[in-house]
């Protein structure tokens, strides 16, 4: 199956004054500042569909424009191009956040579908007024997706009573266009991955070596044949690209020396604030006390575990993604430049022809 191509639309573009600071700073945390900039979402939810991606991302964060609203705008841009907006249990009711699926899914001809997150950090879903446990999150989450399903499906009246949601006669008035896919899933947690065996059409996996991302392949087909149903793998994929291999080396060594400098200078704050850095915090990945070393470590971390390269060395390892079960790859690459655009539309060429087939190894 040919894979789908998915890029990002964020709602205003990356700090940075210069192409360049803003080629680096995208590999550093993101701040929890973010304005919302009409021109870059539609410019680049346009150019994500003019270089041949099939769909993009929204994300969301405790203080970041609303995602449904930044879709809107992509998607009344464009005429092809999929979103899938990110969207946190626990912010809206299941009811009404089934709603503004259905209504953007049928405002853009069925180009809409909804990311669901249980959250990724403890701190940030707080900041928006849910503080119950992770675990409870979880129960919560299977009640919501109940819900969300049915009021996206049934066409009368339904009552529903649980431990976090009691409904009385709830009914949307009118449904998204059927289709294949219109919720995918996040939760890498044993509980987020039997979610999404019972309500998803597409699971998200982290990055992780090759052949761990086999086994976690497997895993997820096998969980969604428990439940008699099948699921499409996501996976994100950080890119530095140039003309040749040693042009990207270089520019990667080159981004990492300007993302530290940059977001560890004397604004250093709005970095260490970061949804990221709240997340590691809480899974212990991150480096004691918050300041430039923990700012320093992510970058690092992010550009180690990014497929540094010219379009054809990257397209040989996505291929190779595409063989360990892989179906839907991320392109998370910053396109500040007419150069970094081309080598994007390059390496998209190169993934839709197959003509990546060097198998020089991961």
């Amino acid at each position: 199956m040919e894979l789908d191509l998915r890029g990002g639309v964020r709602a205003a573009p990356v700090l940075g004054d210069t192409p360049r600071e803003r080629q680096a700073l995208r590999f550093a945390p993101d701040p929890r500042e973010r304005d919302a900039d009409p021109g870059h979402v539609a410019r680049s939810a346009r150019e994500n569909e003019e270089d041949g991606l099939d769909s993009a991302l929204v994300t969301q964060s405790s203080s970041w424009p609303d995602p449904w609203i930044v879709a809107t705008w992509a998607l009344a841009a464009t005429s092809r191009l999929r979103i899938a907006v990110a969207h946190r249990i626990g912010v809206t009711a299941p009811t009404a956040a089934a709603r503004s699926l259905a209504t953007l899914d049928r405002l853009s001809g069925g180009r809409a579908a909804a990311h669901v997150i249980v959250g990724s950090s403890d701190a940030d879903v707080a900041r928006d007024g849910d503080t119950l446990p992770k675990a409870q999150r979880y129960r919560r989450a299977a009640e919501y997706l109940d819900v969300f399903h049915r009021a996206l499906a049934e066409e009368k009246d339904f009552s529903f009573e649980g431990e976090f949601y009691t409904l009385r006669g709830a009914r949307s008035g009118l449904r998204p266009e059927p289709r294949g896919e219109l919720v995918s899933f996040g939760g890498s947690s044993p509980e987020g991955l039997e979610l999404a065996a019972r309500y998803a059409e597409v699971y998200a996996i982290a990055p992780m070596p090759l052949t761990a991302t086999r086994l976690r392949v497997a895993e997820v087909r096998a969980a969604a044949a428990r439940q008699g149903r099948s699921l499409r793998i996501w996976r994100p994929v950080g890119l530095v690209l140039a003309p040749d291999d040693e042009q990207a080396r270089a520019k990667a060594r080159r981004i990492a020396d300007d993302a530290v400098r940059l977001s560890t200078a004397a604004h250093s704050s709005r970095w260490t604030e970061a949804v990221q850095l709240d997340r590691d915090r809480e899974r212990g990945r991150s480096v004691p006390g918050p300041g430039p070393a923990e700012i320093t470590a992510y970058i690092r971390r992010s550009l180690a575990a990014a497929f540094v390269g010219s379009p054809h060395t990257v397209a040989d390892r996505i291929d190779w993604l595409r063989t360990a079960g892989i179906d839907i790859v991320q392109l998370d690459a910053p396109v500040e430049t007419d150069e970094d655009r081309s080598l994007r539309r390059e390496l998209v060429t190169l993934l839709r022809t197959g003509r990546a087939h060097g198998r020089r190894g991961w």
